[in-house]
């Protein structure tokens, strides 16, 4: 069965011992940024051409009823061509941007459809990009273009030069200064090194030039920033009512398996005891000492269960002796730490420990570690909590294990966890909460 802690093979990097300046000129990265900046032009002429079309012809029949759908149509357009530029930009630039939500009309039919397209904030931003990309796409294009290749062909002059006196008539290229050319190896060798320079400094010219483009991408081709927040708030949303089912069922299950059994077996003993009384008041006697001890037992469960949905102590006294007494369960010897000046939210207060304790089971039930140590503190606006063992390590959040959940139920209220776990140990993790005071 995987745990969270079953070891991960890890790959070793392999670094480069060529410097990444040097690199950059003949990366695949440079001339696939580069290829993006050549293509923007021509794309971009169309999308322009298409959009002023666009605004043009719907703009001049608005005096009519054409004019609606008309610009309806050509927005729908544009976000076509936007899906067409952010595959462009994903596949020359590594840029992963997610589609826009699409119109939704209110309700069916032509009518409602063209209104919702018209009222769609993220078709006129589509159809802005068209326009914006135009005058940028030319400069980039023009920029990029002349510099890196006036780059390359400085440095390979040696190579080349020959076709001047061969084809040309002239010894080299001609200075424009002083109509002097350069043919002397002193000369040549000056020229080859600005190219040298000019190709060295592309590549981190390109990727200045593209970072502009993907600034356009994700601003105008992708999804705004609030229809980002509620579609994370109704990712959030699923977690915490599939993590509450999940707590729900298994309440159920330790209920029905555990205290239930035990009290339907008390019933019946009691009754057997009941019956014997009059005939055998010993084995009565027995039987109802027998029940007073299932009697203890099921008082027991009952209180594991109701510390396990919210421990008293952590109502009544708080964080600090809450997770000392959930430290003291533990298999393994930990030391508490809790640095609060003043108790957190109710909500994050029972996160942050149900947190700790889950950790903690896993250090118990999977770390084989000798010590362990629980630090909680509050840090901005943060509120910490670090769990640190001396076992194998090898601990993960992929999926199917205990941390992958833990990680998705911290998301889920804007938390997060930190996993720093390498094989052979120590391990550290870190679970980062908001702090509601």
């Amino acid at each position: 069965m995987e745990s969270a802690y079953t070891p991960q093979p890890r790959p070793r990097p392999h670094p480069s011992r060529v410097p990444v300046a040097l690199r950059a000129p003949v990366s695949g990265r440079t001339w696939r940024e580069f290829l993006y900046l050549l293509l923007s032009y021509p794309i971009a002429c169309l999308m322009f051409v298409y959009a002023v079309g666009v605004i043009t012809v719907g703009a001049g029949l608005l005096v009519t009823f054409l004019g609606i759908p008309v610009l309806a149509g050509g927005l729908a357009g544009a976000r076509g061509l936007g899906v067409l530029e952010r595959a462009r930009a994903r596949a020359l630039l590594g840029l992963e941007v997610a589609a826009p939500e699409p119109v939704r009309p209110a309700k069916p039919g032509p009518m409602a459809w063209i209104g919702a397209a018209l009222k769609s904030g993220v078709s006129w931003r589509h159809l802005l990009y068209c326009l914006l990309h135009f005058p940028w796409a030319i400069f980039a294009f023009v920029f990029s273009l002349t510099f890196w290749t006036l780059g390359w062909l400085l440095l390979t002059y040696p190579l080349w030069r020959w076709t001047f006196p061969a084809y040309l008539g002239q010894p080299g290229i001609q200075l424009w200064v002083d109509g002097r050319y350069v043919d002397t190896p002193a000369e040549i060798g000056l020229v080859s090194g600005t190219g040298l320079l000019l190709v060295l400094a592309g590549p981190w010219l390109i990727r200045g030039l593209t970072q502009v483009d993907r600034v356009l991408v994700q601003g105008l081709l992708g999804p705004s920033s609030l229809a980002t927040r509620v579609s994370q708030l109704e990712s959030d949303r699923g977690v915490v009512v599939d993590t509450a089912a999940a707590d729900l069922r298994r309440i159920e299950r330790d209920l029905h398996d555990g205290a239930q059994a035990r009290l339907v077996s008390l019933a019946m003993d009691l009754g057997l005891a009941k019956e014997k009384l009059a005939e055998d008041p010993q084995a009565a006697a027995k039987m109802v000492d027998e029940a007073h001890g299932e009697v203890k037992i099921a008082l027991q469960e009952l209180r594991d269960l109701a510390r396990g949905i919210h421990p008293a102590i952590l109502t009544d006294r708080g964080l600090g002796p809450a997770l000392s007494a959930l430290a003291a369960r533990c298999t393994v010897p930990v030391t508490v730490t809790v640095d609060l000046d003043h108790r957190p939210a109710a909500a994050i207060e029972g996160i942050a420990y149900f947190t700790a304790s889950e950790l903690l089971q896993n250090v118990s039930k999977h770390a084989r570690a000798g010590a362990a140590t629980l630090d909680v503190w509050r840090t901005g606006d943060r509120l910490m909590v670090l769990v640190t063992d001396d076992g194998r390590g090898g601990a993960h959040t992929d999926d199917g294990t205990g941390l992958a959940g833990l990680s998705e139920r911290l998301a889920a209220v804007e938390g997060l966890l930190i996993v720093d776990s390498p094989v052979g140990g120590p391990t550290h993790i870190t679970a980062e909460l908001p702090w509601r005071g």
